[in-house]
């Protein structure tokens, strides 16, 4: 009986390798297009045109993504449900043009929400808000910013990761396409 067992665990365990190394090329493609797609979306908008992306910046657990039209920042905050991965596209003065969300475990019906709840025109409508003037905060914390009904957990998450990434962004604030770094905004941090 401890044979089969062992046969049985030996041969599951290879073929779910044998998945695993199979469908990781294809899975790391098709995250590195959303990642593209992402930024183009936080940058542009629904505006057309293309956009020249620069080699991404490493810095305190944040990736820059510097383009020749504004910088888009990834941020990971804990959310309700997990991680809650943000990319939030920020002008030379650190104004929010958009923002995508790239990966939540957010509660279906109330957290997932914030993919839609704080863009333009929504009831958290950030678009266009600089952090840097005012730190972005929900209603119930002091802020401006309606929360996702019933998800004030998600709601603060989500502009923590806002805020941190404008503090990013502001710690490497240098040319948009070299990569060249400034100290502008270390004082915000």
């Amino acid at each position: 009986m401890a044979l089969v067992l062992t046969a049985i665990s030996v041969v599951a365990g290879g073929a779910l390798a044998y998945v695993n190394k199979v469908t990781e090329g294809p899975i790391a493609e098709i995250n590195a297009k959303n990642l593209q797609e992402g930024i183009k979306k936080v940058i542009l908008g629904n505006q057309g045109g293309d956009l020249q992306v620069g080699e991404p910046v490493e810095a305190d657990g944040y990736t820059l993504y510097k383009t020749d039209r504004g910088t888009a920042v990834k941020a990971v905050t804990n959310g309700f449900g997990g991680p809650l991965e943000v990319l939030v596209g920020f002008d030379e003065a650190g104004n929010i043009l958009g923002y995508t969300i790239l990966a939540t475990v957010e509660t279906p019906g109330l957290g997932v929400k914030a993919d839609t709840w704080f863009q333009k025109g929504g009831k958290g409508d950030i678009i266009g808000k600089n952090p840097g003037q005012k730190e972005l905060l929900v209603t119930k914390d002091g802020g401006d910013i309606d929360a996702i009904t019933a998800s004030t957990i998600t709601s603060r998450a989500f502009l923590n990761a806002v805020n941190q990434a404008y503090k990013a962004f502001m710690g490497n604030s240098g040319d948009a396409m070299t990569g060249a770094s400034t100290q502008a905004g270390k004082s915000n941090q």
